[in-house]
């Protein structure tokens, strides 16, 4: 898959003598099947059969750039069942892998316009033909020990469900997110001011727009619901002079985040705790609820922001950062779960459901809140990740001795995918910036958002720790 990754085939010249006839026949009908693919998708890689031998999958393909197929049990599986699962499986196990350079630099390749459509025109008489030496293989397992093990959809979720649902996904360990994401380990969409900025500035970015989106001010009580592993809250405090509480339910999060609180002494700025949403009191100023939603569930987003709304004091302002998907025309259409999203919760984010912004923003009017600002940040969140995915690529060994190789394939796979999902607009993001009215008048709120635009506030004026 990597582009240092050994190549556990012959090279094109190198192939393996073939002495059984049956090996023969298979790879006669593989070789077959795949030329009358690549006259479909016309693509720029080659596949790499398990003698050695390379097909070109079109007309102009990069010579270094190859799928390879262990074996012919592999290619058995896939067309007695050739399903994104068995596929994803297989890739985890090492039986398929990529070669030649990085993931996310190999997908976008590869990647044909309709390729799908494309593929489904390949003559179903060409698959049964290359099916039919393979019916006797034995199929070789695509059995993983990286998933979840009860439903993954989450649609008959328990609040007690949520601590289950968010260890999974975000208690893999603190080192291996090391790995990928920025020094301040902030896990969620940055913010570029130039699309060609580091990763590292576009967090930090990101963080302070939230703070001015927020329109934090002195000693303003602040909650992050979903806090990760501090960054925002503590980014508030030094420079806004905030007083911060952020919730987790992940315990390597909780652990990190108070570490760091300690170090740089904001003890009586900022407290996070291990703690649900639904148990939370108190009131505050401002809200944060940065990639929560997606935990939530679409049955639970009008209850989620009635909660968020009790919290929260008259004309208190409230940010909600979410992935979402595009709307359809009915409620119907879009809560039916397609095979990737089904793959992702699987494997990766167990209980997640994306909303579409309509509905969070019909939640919000309906538990009182006024909306004043959507903003998209849909490409933001494609660099993102694509940034994310090849970091995590560059630490390829560091990252099987952590969490071993199935999960680091896992997760390589689904960073890349979520990137190109971002990409080309099947998934999107929003900051919805919304007041609470628990009276009638005015919101309080500027009447333009050159506020956002403003030079920084100056650390040291509103850092307690350079007081």
């Amino acid at each position: 898959m990597e582009h240092d990754a050994p190549i556990p085939y012959a090279s094109g010249n190198e192939v393996s003598p073939v002495t059984n006839p049956r090996d023969e026949r298979q790879l006669e009908a593989a070789r077959s099947l795949l030329a009358e693919l690549a006259a479909q998708i016309d693509s720029r890689i080659s596949v790499r059969l398990w003698d050695g031998s390379l097909v070109p999958m079109g007309h102009k393909v990069e010579p270094d750039l190859a799928i390879s197929i262990s074996g012919p049990g592999v290619l058995g599986s896939m067309l007695r069942r050739p399903t994104p699962d068995n596929l994803v499986r297989h890739y985890a196990r090492g039986q398929i892998d990529f070669h030649g350079t990085d993931l996310y630099s190999f997908i976008d390749t590869a990647r044909v316009g309709n390729s799908r459509k494309r593929a489904k025109s390949v003559r179903k008489s060409a698959v049964a033909r290359a099916l039919l030496p393979f019916l006797l293989t034995p199929p070789d397992s695509s059995d993983v020990d990286h998933r979840w093990s009860g439903d993954e959809t989450g649609k008959d979720r328990k609040q007690s469900d949520n601590k289950n649902f968010i260890q999974f996904h975000y208690d893999v360990s603190n080192e291996f997110y090391a790995l990928f994401l920025d020094p301040s380990m902030v896990y969620s969409c940055g913010y570029f001011r130039e699309w060609e900025g580091s990763l590292e500035q576009a967090q930090t970015d990101k963080i302070d727009m939230i703070c001015r989106k927020l329109r934090l001010q002195p000693d303003d009580r602040l909650l992050d619901i979903g806090c990760g592993w501090g960054a925002l809250v503590m980014h508030a405090a030094q420079r806004y002079g905030v007083s911060a509480h952020g919730i987790t339910l992940s315990e390597n999060q909780l652990a990190r985040a108070k570490s760091e609180i300690k170090r740089l002494g904001l003890e009586s700025r900022v407290t996070v705790e291990l703690r649900d949403y639904a148990d939370v009191t108190g009131e505050y100023d401002k809200i944060s609820s940065i990639g929560m939603c997606e935990h939530v569930g679409i049955d639970n987003m009008a209850g989620y922001m009635r909660k968020v709304g009790s919290l929260l004091r008259d004309r208190g302002v409230f940010l909600n950062h979410a992935i979402t998907r595009p709307g359809k025309e009915s409620m119907t259409k879009f809560r039916k779960v397609r095979p990737e999203r089904r793959l992702v919760q699987k494997y990766i984010f167990p209980g997640g459901e994306l909303d579409h912004i309509g509905h969070m923003t019909t939640a919000l009017e309906a538990s009182g809140f006024e909306v004043h600002d959507i903003e998209g940040w849909r490409e933001h969140y494609a660099r993102t990740t694509m940034l994310w995915c090849q970091r995590l690529s560059a630490s390829r060994e560091e990252a099987i001795r952590l969490v071993g190789e199935e999960k680091y394939r896992m997760w390589i796979l689904y960073l890349a995918g979520v990137s190109f999902a971002f990409r080309d607009g099947s998934i999107r993001i929003f900051q919805t910036v919304a007041t609470r009215h628990a009276s009638k008048g005015a919101s309080t709120m500027p009447p333009t958002r050159e506020h956002l635009y403003a030079a920084p506030q100056s650390a040291a004026a509103t850092d307690p720790t350079k007081a």
